[in-house]
């Protein structure tokens, strides 16, 4: 809120360079928000599936929050005015492998009843299976 402030007072003394500065550092803090928000749910979605695969079943609630995830990255990526996306195809599987292992940890404490370490979850799923349906999930969305 503060930039705004500053922004308005550029304006209104004519220090167009500032202002525009201004608005380069607005636009970043927005995409790192739009980022910060995809990560979080990429996470849940990563989590809900490997647990999904690990444990070789699926419940409602992990299903509502596989469909929830998916529908909120999308929504969250899709710019409303300009169209198009804030992270590209690129970005997106940047970001679902920077989630990855925070997904994995989780799982681990939630998966079998938390009975398996790390290292037994990770014997029982493929990673890159895992991140591919996560991407094909939120391709088709």
């Amino acid at each position: 809120m503060e930039e705004l402030f500053e922004l308005r007072a550029c304006l209104e003394q004519q220090r167009y360079a500032d202002a525009l500065s201004l608005v380069g550092e607005m636009e970043e803090m927005s995409k790192d928000d739009k980022i910060h928000k995809i990560y979080s749910y990429a996470v849940v979605l990563l989590l809900h599936l490997i647990k999904k695969h690990a444990e070789h079943r699926s419940t409602r609630s992990w299903e509502f929050s596989i469909h929830n995830s998916v529908r909120e990255i999308n929504h969250v990526n899709k710019r409303r005015k300009s169209g198009g996306w804030y992270l590209t195809k690129e970005e997106l599987l940047e970001t679902l492998d920077e989630a990855y292992q925070t997904a994995l940890e989780k799982a681990v404490l939630e998966a079998f009843e938390g009975q398996y370490d790390e290292s037994e979850i990770s014997n029982k799923i493929t990673k890159e299976k895992i991140k591919e349906e996560a991407f094909q999930l939120i391709e088709k969305n």
